[in-house]
């Protein structure tokens, strides 16, 4: 079988990013234990990485390079934002320390009301400067690894995937985490949801 539209692929694989020292670091890795897996053409992985998974087959190795451009596109200096401070306070109307640390990742909405996940950068007594830069733009994505499964979607994974607020994949099952969620529950491991 080979990967293409509506296949639930699993792989192992390893990102490097170029380093400050001009070599390639591990930024990330899944193992055959704990493996990537996507369903292919459900825009769950970024154009570009699809593209050059396609036609691949179960087994087969993989090592390619995917331009920043191609990836999540040139850091812009202007994702930078400095906030007033008093943005982060809680419902006592205190700074929120526990999720507002330098490092830690925070969701903002934007003006049009959709949710951006946001890097902390800075933290002084007035203001909060955010990145809302992806943390990999401005960088080529170094892929590399083995593709250990391909099959069928299911329709409920489907549903599911293209719905993801309704049924047990989207979070709203009543069953607990790994009991048989109906459709999902055919072995799609994506009940994460479930409470």
């Amino acid at each position: 079988m080979k990967i293409e539209n509506q296949k639930v692929v699993s792989a192992t694989y390893e990102l490097y990013i170029n380093g400050e020292s001009g070599q390639e670091e591990l930024m990330e890795k899944a193992t055959e234990e704990a493996p990537l897996v996507w369903c292919h053409g459900e825009g769950m992985m970024l154009p570009a990485f699809e593209a050059a998974m396609a036609g691949k087959e179960e087994g087969e190795s993989f090592d390619f390079v995917l331009a920043a451009k191609d990836a999540y596109g040139e850091y812009l200096e202007e994702g930078l934002m400095t906030l007033p401070k008093k943005m982060f306070f809680n419902g006592d109307g205190e700074f929120d320390s526990e999720r507002v640390y330098v490092g830690a990742i925070v969701p903002m909405n934007t003006t049009d009301g959709q949710v951006v996940k946001a890097q902390v950068c800075e933290i002084t007594d007035e203001s909060v400067t955010i990145d809302l830069n992806h943390p990999y733009a401005g960088e080529d994505l170094h892929f590399k690894g083995t593709i250990i499964a391909i099959r069928d979607v299911t329709p409920g994974e489907l549903e599911a995937i293209r719905n993801p607020r309704h049924g047990c994949c989207g979070g709203g099952c009543h069953k607990k985490k790994g009991e048989n969620c109906g459709d999902c529950g055919e072995g799609c491991g994506n009940c994460g949801g479930c409470e």
